[in-house]
């Protein structure tokens, strides 16, 4: 049997259903699978990944969120010394704010970095194990992962900078 674009998937599925069926005495003890229907399986199955693998990506940037908000909570309360000392000194609001909030970029950047660098490795061994296999991470996804945890940064940062922002000099200074 031939394929031909005017014949169609399922004629030409039909027809050669119909030959193996009379080459095993009509018994049905053979699967037809055709090409768009493994591509269709195949898109599910990678659906399916792609979904479990950005789960997996909002939860830990979730837990990177709620760790950093903790720590510059506490730097907050063991600096509290240091900031009324800051605001003392003319330090106003604006930059307490500006110092705890470059803060949470730093420590967002530094997981980023840690976790680009970490799926980078990854992907260079399994690459190393399975040569064939494409595991490459487009420049643009690296970038944009960058840009996400520096985002989340900054939304965890705001209310532990805003909270230094806020404290009163003279009361900073005597809790020191």
């Amino acid at each position: 049997l031939t394929f031909s674009e005017a014949a169609g998937i399922d004629a030409v599925s039909a027809r050669v259903k119909a030959a193996l069926s009379s080459r095993h005495d009509d018994t049905e003890d053979f699967t037809i699978t055709t090409q768009a229907a493994m591509l269709d399986v195949f898109g599910k199955v990678m659906g399916a990944v792609t979904f479990a693998v950005g789960a997996i990506a909002g939860i830990s940037l979730f837990v990177g969120a709620i760790g950093i908000l903790t720590i510059l909570w506490i730097a907050v309360n063991e600096r509290t010394g240091e900031i009324g000392l800051l605001r003392a000194l003319g330090a106003d609001a604006r930059r307490i704010q500006q110092l705890f909030l470059l803060e949470a970029v730093a420590l967002s950047l530094t997981g980023g970095a840690v976790g680009l660098v970490a799926g980078l490795g990854v992907a260079r061994i399994g690459h190393a194990f399975v040569p064939a296999m494409p595991l490459e991470t487009p420049p643009e996804f690296i970038v944009a992962a960058l840009v996400v945890s520096t985002v989340v940064g900054l939304i965890s940062g705001v209310a532990p900078a805003r909270r230094a922002a806020r404290l009163d000099p003279i009361e900073a200074l005597r809790a020191e």
